[in-house]
């Protein structure tokens, strides 16, 4: 019969031996739990030329239902009246569209000018954002622009650079809606640019941004160079096609934009071809399935 010293050393050998086994087969990571999903947002750009379409007729119940047809969830508009005039009936644009699309909106008036008549609402020009989602935050920024207001215009801040943060189901994303100078001289837009591109960094790193508007420069102009090392170009990513939207009626060039940071997936980009958008306006609107993650970024 064994002694109780050899028992323990017995013991312990087994016990060595079976560490050891178990040293020898390769260790089985956890499975990766997926993160979830993304949230999928159709966005548009579209500057409805204060309601006129690409026949100059005012018909805002047809740029109402031009927009419609896009079946948009998030639209950023240009050229938009509110009380401005007899050209667009001093009707408010931004609040026609909202109630005739059941849709949320924000406006940010590049200019806002006293009544005619005292007691009157303020006449006000600029761009808005229409959202399906909620708006939970909206900024009018200042970038820098020539006056169409003044008789010797010098380039100053002013506003009309729409900012909407907007709660896309689990997706928190900023929508920049824009319109940049018009005239061939680039240099307002050079300044346009970087003022937007210093606005778009106080969102922080990570934050989910869409920037759309009318830029007024096609893609491979200088002054839009900063842009993409910061964004990506839809058309880019999932264009087909030239992407031309201006003219409206027969377009040759492509100065409407959907650009996204780093963080969103661009999943297509189209620009009607036919049909009531590309006559809406004298520009067709640029549209945009994109893939939004999920969080609550600043």
């Amino acid at each position: 019969m064994a002694g109780p010293a050899r028992l323990v050393q017995g013991a312990v050998a087994l016990v060595a031996a079976g560490a050891l086994a178990l040293a020898a087969v390769p260790a089985v990571a956890a499975p990766s739990r997926p993160g979830p999903p993304p949230v999928e947002v159709r966005v548009a750009s579209y500057n409805i030329a204060a309601g006129r379409g690409a026949d100059g007729t005012f018909d805002i119940e047809r740029t109402a239902r031009a927009i419609a047809e896009l079946d948009a969830d998030v639209i950023a508009l240009q050229e938009v009246d509110r009380h401005w005039g007899e050209r667009s009936l001093n009707l408010d644009l931004a609040t026609e569209l909202a109630d005739a699309l059941g849709m949320r909106v924000g406006f940010a008036p590049i200019y806002s000018n006293d009544p005619p008549v005292a007691g009157a609402p303020r006449a006000e020009y600029g761009v808005a954002v229409l959202s399906e989602y909620p708006i939970v935050d909206f900024t009018n920024h200042e970038i820098t622009r020539l006056s169409t207001q003044s008789a010797e215009p010098v380039p100053a801040p002013m506003p009309g650079f729409a900012e909407a943060v907007i709660q896309a189901k689990g997706a928190r994303v900023h929508v920049y809606s824009t319109h940049l100078d018009y005239r061939a001289d680039p240099t307002v837009r050079e300044l346009q640019v970087a003022d937007t591109l210093e606005i778009l960094a106080d969102d922080g790193p990570g934050a989910s941004q869409v920037l759309l508007g009318d830029f007024n420069a096609p893609p491979e102009a200088p002054e839009l160079a900063p842009l993409w090392e910061h964004l990506t170009d839809a058309w880019d990513v999932a264009g087909e096609g030239d992407g031309y939207t201006f003219p409206a009626v027969a377009p040759d060039r492509r100065i409407d934009y959907v650009t996204v940071s780093e963080r969103i997936r661009v999943v297509d980009a189209f620009v009607p071809a036919a049909g009531l958008p590309a006559t809406g306006s004298d520009h067709r609107p640029v549209v945009a399935d994109l893939e939004v993650p999920r969080g609550a970024q600043k």
